[in-house]
């Protein structure tokens, strides 16, 4: 799989190229939300709504890593994304700027009902069980390329175990950026913890494509109560991980749960595993907002090692 997203040396040049000579930007509204990137509702001359992402121009990186996460996830056919447009930069506003044009969905939170979440839970489950031999250049777990979580980088080099793959590409590279948070007893314990790995974890029965960063905030409903995932840092790993992750922040309705389980993709021992994998994000929220979460981040550590 290729990333096929055309790409632009400026918003104008995009949007003439995508709907003609005439087109132009009637109004621009700033959108709340997101932490990293600013986002817009943008309505054109044809009537056309869209929506943007903007950045800084040399961080444009994020926009081409998450339309390749998008378009994967697209490529499995089973659940909602919206359809990337293109990528770009532009020389304007004085330091320029990076883009990412994508479909505009209306975000309904209100539709978030019983139905909706039965049927987000059987889509994503059918997104896990789909083939993902096209989504790794070798070896069986990781992605074609790099992406970030947040604004960290997040390293997807293939590995053909998925110990191997959390170990060496997950955990690790965010224990050495949270170093400074660690004492000589805290680091002893994280090299066990480590070391452990192969004790504690197991490896799935086949590889998943996994959204990477499934919070309840980047899982929207449209007006006719369909489920869209938004803003992926997509791989293919273990789907405990993505699981674990939707009961980090307070978790999503009951109903996902009891519809996800019954399509038989989790072992009753995944509860045992479920603090570990979050221990991921956890270090990374560590990592880019400071020590709030290092009393987390050490508990989960102390759980499963003396």
């Amino acid at each position: 799989m290729e990333n096929n997203t055309l790409h632009f040396t400026s918003l104008a040049q995009a949007l003439v190229s995508l709907y003609g000579e005439e087109i132009k930007i009637l109004q621009t509204d700033r959108l709340s939300g997101g932490d990293i990137n600013k986002s817009y509702g943008l309505t054109l001359s044809n009537k056309k709504h869209i929506f943007m992402k903007a950045n800084s121009k040399d961080n444009v990186s994020f926009f081409k890593a998450e339309s390749l996460s998008i378009n994967a996830i697209k490529k499995t056919n089973t659940i909602n994304t919206p359809n990337i447009l293109c990528t770009g930069t532009d020389n304007g506003e004085d330091v320029g700027y990076s883009f990412l044009l994508m479909e505009y969905i209306e975000n309904n939170p209100s539709n978030k009902n019983s139905a909706f979440w039965e049927t987000f839970a059987y889509k994503l489950a059918q997104m896990h069980k789909a083939d993902t031999e096209s989504f790794v250049s070798k070896g069986k777990f990781g992605f074609l390329e790099d992406n970030f979580i947040g604004y960290t980088k997040q390293i997807n080099t293939p590995t053909h175990t998925w110990i191997d793959f959390f170990r060496d590409n997950r955990l690790i590279p965010q224990f050495k950026l949270a170093e400074k948070y660690f004492d000589d007893f805290m680091q002893k314990k994280i090299s066990k913890l480590l070391d452990k790995l192969n004790k504690i974890l197991v490896e799935p029965e086949k590889p998943s494509l996994l959204h990477g960063d499934l919070w309840s905030g980047n899982i929207i409903a449209d007006s006719n109560f369909n489920p869209y995932l938004i803003d992926p840092a997509a791989y293919v790993g273990n789907l405990e991980a993505e699981i674990a992750m939707t009961e980090l922040f307070g978790g999503f309705d009951k109903i996902f749960y009891d519809i996800y389980k019954r399509e038989n993709l989790l072992t009753p021992e995944y509860e045992e595993r479920r603090d570990l994998y979050n221990l991921y994000h956890l270090l990374n929220h560590l990592n880019m907002f400071g020590k709030t979460y290092f009393e987390p981040v050490q508990s989960i550590i102390s759980e499963y090692v003396d």
